[in-house]
């Protein structure tokens, strides 16, 4: 349990001590930016794996009995956070790499954006925190805790960060869009607009959800339809 806590620790001190101070500038100046990428993306990814490994050899130690509900609970909830995911990777949004200008469209909030403006974020979140309820141990809660905190937090940090670098042109998208999902929508900033988000992108996400409930068995050694 220890060894999962440093690594959980860690995971989170490299991805908030390096974007959020200094360091980050300091490694980019020196190694360049592609290097320091490159470097950044091989600590984390074997954090990752660390993290991961420690734990599969945590001890079981139970915070919550699991209710009937419980399995039900990813089970419903992993089709949004999928659309959320996919929707997230195959939007032009401005924070993603290579698209700040985005802001400078006439309508910068488009599809899902009109829904939260880190769609991709907010379906790691909503993954992490229903693989919790069903698990109710204290690993679990380190490993999901771990993959929660990484996403909300870094919805704040991402923010702060093009706030910082692009000014107004990001004020006034944040103006129409919001972080926490429907949030702008139900404070009548922003309107729903599904015909924008397309057929495609829940296709995907419909087809991902069966692909996972299929190999979830062999994937991670338990069905989720095991406790039901």
């Amino acid at each position: 349990m220890i060894e999962l806590l440093l690594a959980a620790a860690l995971l989170l001190a490299t991805h908030y001590g390096v974007s959020a101070t200094p360091l980050r500038g300091w490694l980019v100046a020196r190694l360049g930016e592609r290097a320091s990428l490159a470097l950044y993306a091989l600590l984390s990814l074997a954090i990752l794996i660390w993290l991961i490994v420690a734990y599969r050899r945590a001890p079981y130690v139970e915070l919550w009995p699991m209710a009937v509900w419980s399995p039900w609970v990813p089970l419903i909830v992993m089709p949004f956070a999928l659309l959320l995911l996919v929707c997230g990777i195959g939007t032009m949004r401005p924070s993603a790499i290579g698209a700040p200008g985005t802001l400078d469209r006439a309508e910068p909030a488009r599809g899902m954006l009109r829904v939260t403006r880190h769609p991709f974020m907010w379906g790691v979140a909503l993954w992490a925190l229903a693989h919790m309820v069903p698990n109710g141990d204290a690993a679990a809660v380190v490993l999901f805790g771990t993959f929660a905190g990484l996403a909300l937090l870094g919805t704040r940090l991402i923010d702060r960060k093009l706030a910082a670098r692009h000014g107004a042109p990001w004020r006034r998208f944040a103006a129409t869009t919001s972080n926490l999902p429907f949030a702008a929508i139900l404070a009548g900033r922003q309107h729903l607009d599904v015909p924008e988000i397309g057929w495609l992108r829940p296709c995907v996400a419909l087809a991902l959800y069966a692909l996972l409930l299929a190999l979830h068995p062999w994937l991670f050694g338990l069905s989720p339809f095991g406790a039901l």
